[in-house]
């Protein structure tokens, strides 16, 4: 079969130091300290087959990803841009939909038959370590990543363990096109993502909060809509992009500004008539910019919620946090917690329509060309149809 695979160079800065672990497994912990001068391309791999446990699907639809960009991307020593856990070489993807074709054995995929519609959590959480066995699977300590250290979904088959598959019958029930319903399926990872920063991470809100979210790529567009579902009063919405900031709007945003052209907490306090905002979530991976201006319109008992991505150290004004009574949250992963069903009960009742940010698609043998254009941060969710 065909798949996307991402390859790199093994050279870790000079500064950076190697775990033996990470000696041992070739996993990276910090990938943009680790993986340099980054190929993609097209390639020619065996058909995999389920093992016990496991599940062979059709790959119907899978996003492009920002993490994916940040593969493809490069600083200028050529390591690539995205810090987390790596090991390459890898067929990439993980925001996926597909059909199962052939199940493995064991009592694991009895809850499943051939031509099952189903989307997949990306985080392979054992089950078994300390922080799963404590209910924190996004936090496994043997944690495998489907498109991040096994191979992905970029490709047109892929075998993945039944315990992370979700049946998405909801969806198609909800769009008549069968063609969009697969491509609706495949944007549940990155709303669970979204997800569970929110409502697991942050604890939500009351209806009639405050919110504002800044970075409207696909994470992004997913709080919007999530928060608006949530009974949010107004959501204020920062992105850069003229395609997203349409989109923000599109799906639910009361307000969206370029943040180059305003001073985001001077609009927010104005906004909010001087009450700041109970919720604010980091979606664009530049904290620099976003954290000081998110401690500005901490409201009383105010939170952060940081979902975006970004390998560096941010200042922080913690006696804003001590006066306000407010809370910074980190969020990884999408998995436990009932994230997935509640997110496609919500797809499939149309509290949230994602059909809305896909505004590109291209063909599996197209796939790098995909890469490209999405580096170029002028789509919503770019769609690559295998």
């Amino acid at each position: 079969m065909k798949g996307l695979r991402i390859s790199a160079q093994w050279q870790p800065r000079p500064d950076y130091r190697v775990s033996d672990w990470e000696k041992q497994t070739g996993k990276a912990v910090e990938g943009a300290n680790v993986w340099r001068h980054p190929k993609l391309e097209l390639t020619q791999v065996p058909d995999p087959k389920p093992g016990p446990g496991q599940v062979l699907l059709r790959v119907k639809a899978c996003g492009v990803c920002g993490s994916d960009v940040h593969f493809y991307e490069t600083d200028p020593e050529g390591y690539i841009l995205y810090p987390g856990l790596t090991k390459f070489p890898v067929i990439i993807g993980h925001e996926f939909a597909g059909e199962i074709v052939e199940l493995g054995p064991g009592p694991e995929t009895a809850q499943f038959k051939v031509g099952d519609r189903v989307t997949v959590e990306e985080m392979v959480w054992c089950g078994h370590c300390r922080p799963c066995r404590d209910g924190f699977p996004n936090h496994c300590q043997n944690l495998e990543e489907i498109g991040f250290t096994i191979d992905g979904a970029m490709a047109e088959y892929i075998v993945v363990p039944a315990k992370l598959c979700w049946k998405v019958d909801p969806i198609f029930e909800r769009y008549g096109d069968e063609e969009l319903a697969w491509e609706v399926a495949a944007t549940t990872e990155p709303t669970c993502v979204a997800y569970n920063t929110v409502f697991e991470r942050a604890g939500g809100f009351r209806p009639g909060a405050y919110v504002a979210v800044y970075g409207a790529g696909p994470i992004g567009l997913a709080a919007i809509q999530l928060c608006k579902a949530a009974g949010a009063a107004k959501v204020i919405a920062f992105e850069v992009s003229e395609v997203r900031k349409k989109l923000a709007k599109e799906v639910g945003a009361d307000y969206v500004f370029d943040p180059r052209q305003v001073t985001p907490s001077e609009v927010v306090m104005e906004i909010t008539g001087g009450e700041g905002t109970d919720l604010s979530v980091e979606a664009a991976g530049a904290p620099e910019h976003t954290i000081p201006e998110m401690e500005k319109t901490l409201a009383i008992n105010g939170k952060i919620a940081v979902v975006g991505r970004a390998a560096q150290r941010v200042p922080m004004f913690l006696e804003r946090f001590q006066v306000r009574r407010s809370q910074l949250y980190g969020a990884q992963g999408h998995s436990g917690h009932g994230i997935f069903p509640s997110v496609i009960r919500m797809l499939g009742a149309g509290l949230i329509d994602n059909s809305k940010m896909i505004t590109s698609r291209f063909p599996l043998d197209e796939a790098v060309a995909a890469l490209e254009k999405a580096t170029r941060r002028e789509d919503g969710k770019i769609m690559i149809k295998p």
